[in-house]
């Protein structure tokens, strides 16, 4: 890689990024940030990367969800807690359909700005500027709230902080214990509308009862109770990615010490853009969405920058297409991979893709279109024959209202209930658990084919 420093991104071309009208307060804000410790550290980041790496070559499966954005207003243990418990639920089926790892990664401690459409927003005739994300303005639709302020990247820090290290807790001391995860999921089982995914957590209830009889939770005590949790975001807000950015003492390389993991949006892929310049320097893992509009050529030459090394794990494709559109543009950028002789993980975001306007006037997601995408991608892949690598949903642990359908049969009238969302809406835990059974039936019938082949 070309020489790099972590500030070059400065001079390119920049978008979806706020401009601050308080220098002074801006410049204050980044030395503090720069003093901070880092959030994240550079052999976390290497061991996601291996393990994204086995992904990449369908000896693991990544598992991305959690907020569309993070708020501080709705900051709780619960909420970290909720959302953790459900990814664990969902990874736990996952494994079992896949017969291979899970790798989990939340969209959380550090995902607090947000991509928009439009600059403005018009309510009642009066126009603003956009909401984008609590680090950057607030949500309340005044002209005062909606001044960039970069004293909220300090808030943004100080939480992201407060939900890693409760992460960290649960991850290891005993609340991922894989038999309360499995007896949590049973308990969604016993509804007669889950009727059809209470075969498969029987099985798995089978299998960690002759795991049980053969000795083997003992032997394995600390490898059952615990887990590994990764944190990704999208590195949308260069000045707060660039004060967390430090040199690994260890191998000269800079790290992203915001999150372990960091992608970049569909708005913010340019080329020669500054977010693109800002991801190419450092060390982490890193995602790239791809939608409908990316060019084989654009993609080509992204990979290059993203990747010049070619290294397994570094970099994940993340491909949101629409419900109806994934037969249309996933294989040509399969193609463009493969004449690249590139290493990535395809993963899938079937969310960002299946946003439409229910008739109460609620922004929404149908559970049905989310799952058909999902779908359509294993097909392609299975027909290209290339490996589905990961998921990629906008999710939380709350008994929210804002995704229609799933077994809770959740209806356009039913959105107003809870709907607590400060940008897209989320399919609730039900939904995400569904949705993980679902997607182990995928995996299930694509180790079958595999099989097939082998023997064949």
């Amino acid at each position: 890689m070309t020489e790099w420093h972590k500030s070059d991104w400065r001079a390119k071309p920049r978008v979806q990024m706020p401009d601050y009208t308080d220098t002074d307060q801006l410049t204050a804000v980044e030395s503090r940030l720069s003093s901070y410790p880092p959030l994240v550290f550079a052999g976390e980041a290497r061991t996601l990367r291996a393990q994204l790496a086995k992904a990449s070559r369908g000896e693991a499966f990544l598992l991305q969800g959690g907020d569309c954005a993070e708020s501080f207003e709705e900051f709780s243990a619960d909420t970290i807690r909720d959302t953790f418990k459900v990814m664990l639920q969902m990874a736990m089926v996952l494994t079992y359909g896949a017969k291979v790892p899970v790798i989990k990664v939340g969209r959380m401690a550090g995902q607090f700005a947000k991509p928009r459409s439009a600059p403005t927003e018009t309510k009642d005739g009066v126009e603003l500027p956009s909401y984008r994300g609590d680090i950057i303005n607030n949500i309340d639709f005044t002209p005062e709230a909606r001044i960039p302020n970069a004293e909220r990247m300090l808030r943004a820090y100080t939480q992201a902080a407060a939900s890693l290290n409760l992460v960290r807790a649960f991850s290891t001391g005993g609340y991922a214990d894989v038999n309360q995860v499995h007896g949590w999921t049973l308990g969604f089982t016993e509804g007669s509308e889950a009727a059809r995914y209470r075969d498969m957590a029987n099985r798995i209830s089978d299998t960690l009862d002759f795991m049980k009889a053969a000795g083997v939770n003992e032997a394995t005590a600390h490898t059952l109770q615990s887990v590994d949790f990764y944190t990704s975001h999208e590195a949308l807000l260069l000045e707060y990615e660039e004060a967390l950015t430090r040199v690994d003492s260890t191998s000269g390389q800079w790290i992203a010490g915001s999150g372990h993991m960091i992608w970049i949006g569909d708005r913010t892929r340019q080329p020669d853009g500054a977010h693109v310049e800002f991801c190419r320097g450092v060390m982490n893992p890193i995602g790239l969405k791809c939608g409908p509009t990316t060019t084989a050529d654009d993609l080509k030459v992204l990979m290059q920058k993203l990747n010049p090394e070619n290294e397994a794990g570094r970099l994940t494709l993340i491909a949101r297409f629409g419900a109806g559109s994934v037969g249309e543009h996933l294989p040509r950028l399969i193609k463009a991979v493969q004449e690249e002789g590139a290493n990535v993980v395809w993963s899938c975001d079937p969310m960002h893709g299946n946003t439409i306007k229910a008739a109460s006037g609620y922004k929404t997601r149908p559970f049905e279109s989310v799952l058909r995408e999902v779908t359509e991608f294993f097909g392609v892949h299975k027909a290209e024959g290339t490996i589905p690598g990961g998921v990629h949903f906008e999710m939380t642990g709350q008994d929210v209202t804002e995704c229609t359908g799933g077994v809770r049969a959740v209806s356009d009238e039913d959105l107003s209930d809870r709907y607590h969302t400060a940008c897209d809406p989320r399919l609730n835990a039900s939904q995400s658990l569904e949705l993980a059974f679902l997607v182990a039936e995928q995996l299930s019938d694509r180790r079958g084919d595999l099989k097939e082949a082998q023997s064949a």
